[in-house]
């Protein structure tokens, strides 16, 4: 369609208007206080300029093909989702075995499986009726072949409805990820590998979000909160879609009730096997899980750091007490000997003290006797009884320094009167104190 051209004439002036009398500047275009910018032509409607002068096309053309484009890229977009190769088997199946198909491989969701959205479903749907339905094979000649169109029908039917799809995705074990084998485990990572077995089987979770199965860098609290909940896993998991059909005619009210029962029995145990199956899983993931290890080592060293600890101080009070004891039992032993040991020195002071006595009471004795009794020529028996009498009344009267001084006096006089004189004068002494009675010395104190 070519362009039509409108003249629009320009208003003529008024009249006797002149340029160079009537016209009025208004302003000066000065350099002063301008800016001078770099301009980039950039957003959508410069790159559709860009791509309609480089196509050398019109705005209508280049509006047509975009739209051609964005048809073509949404029909790539939805083949791309539905892509996966049609077994051959799978079209021949019978469409009453509908229970044991694939519903999800019929629509070719093989790879989306739970996680396949109702638009996905749709979507799948349409393609696979707009291939595979009976009025486009009877145009083909096989106007018989209309088995696997009711397969698909009857994978839309429960796959679009929540409750029987929730039925079919609790026993659909193509969904299942398969723990790995010893020797994936020699090779793949540990944590990776488990954690994909334990993010299948977290759909059948209640609770959510589901803890992570984490890494090797995972904290105790992460690691045990993960196991606790998979030890108490709260699972919406049935299985009535293996239940055996009921029959519907009320004739048979009593076989009903019975295959009731025998149903409630079966989904009960398939449920405890279940458990079961889930037990066995944490079990083997558990045993060869490096961080629970590493755990109870930690947990150990602590635990024995303790116990170190504790034995470390019991051996120390164990030790002071010992040392505690010895020094008591030393001191007392030292206390005892330095006991005995005085007790000996003061016997053998005594003994020494007694000694003395003795030896200086023999000096007392001796020097009467070396006085010959104070009496001239030979002395008779009454004269050295009554000297020797007096000498051991005075020795009676003083204590043992006192007969030591005595007896120093005395040692060593011979002469007679000298020794007399010793005599008298401790008479004397003894008198003046009042220990002798005046006359009661008779021998000594003349």
């Amino acid at each position: 369609m070519e362009a039509t051209v409108i003249p629009l004439p320009l208003p003529a002036l008024p009249e006797g208007w002149e340029a160079e009398n009537n016209f009025k500047a208004i302003g000066k275009i000065t350099r002063e206080g301008a800016t001078e910018r770099t301009l980039e032509p950039v957003g959508p409607y410069f790159l559709a300029h860009a791509r309609r002068a480089r196509h050398k096309r019109t705005f209508s053309e280049d509006d047509r093909i975009q739209a051609q484009e964005r048809a073509k890229k949404v029909e790539e977009n939805e083949e791309s989702e539905i892509s996966e190769p049609e077994d051959p088997l799978m079209l021949q199946r019978d469409a009453k075995d509908w229970k044991t198909q694939d519903h999800y491989k019929v629509l070719g969701l093989s790879k989306y499986r739970w996680r396949a959205t109702e638009e996905q479903i749709k979507r799948a749907h349409r393609k696979k009726v707009l291939k595979h339905h009976p009025d486009k094979k009877a145009a083909a000649g096989r106007a018989d072949d209309d088995n696997f169109f009711k397969c698909i029908q009857k994978a839309t039917e429960i796959l679009l409805d929540p409750v029987k799809r929730r039925q079919y995705d609790s026993v659909d074990e193509e969904a299942n990820v398969p723990p790995p084998t010893k020797k994936q485990l020699a090779k793949g990572n540990y944590y990776k590998l488990w954690g994909n077995v334990f993010k299948s089987e977290a759909r059948f979770s209640k609770v959510h979000p589901v803890p992570s199965f984490g890494d090797e860098n995972s904290t105790k609290e992460e690691v045990e909160n993960f196991y606790n909940f998979w030890y108490n896993f709260d699972s919406w998991r049935t299985f009535e879609y293996l239940d055996e059909d009921v029959p519907d005619d009320n004739e048979n009210r009593d076989q009903k009730r019975h295959m009731e029962r025998k149903n409630a029995n079966a989904r009960k145990k398939k449920k405890a096997e279940d458990n079961a199956r889930l037990r066995k899983l944490l079990d083997e993931c558990s045993a060869g899980d490096e961080r629970i290890k590493r755990f109870r080592q930690e947990a150990n060293a602590a635990k024995n750091k303790k116990r170190l600890e504790r034995e470390a101080a019991e051996k120390k009070a164990a030790e002071e007490a010992r040392l505690k004891k010895e020094a008591e039992e030393k001191a007392a032993k030292e206390a005892e000997e330095k006991a005995k040991a005085e007790r000996e020195a003061a016997k053998k002071a005594k003994e020494a003290a007694k000694n003395a006595v003795k030896k200086n009471k023999r000096v007392l004795r001796g020097s009467v006797k070396d006085a010959n009794y104070f009496v001239e020529g030979d002395p008779s028996a009454a004269t050295i009884d009554a000297v020797l009498g007096d000498v051991e009344l005075i020795q009676g009267k003083i204590d043992a320094d006192e007969i030591a001084a005595l007896a120093q006096k005395l040692n060593g006089l011979k002469v007679a009167d000298e020794i007399k004189g010793v005599w008298k004068a401790e008479v004397e002494r003894l008198v003046g104190a009042g220990r002798l009675k005046e006359g009661e010395v008779k021998t000594l104190a003349s």
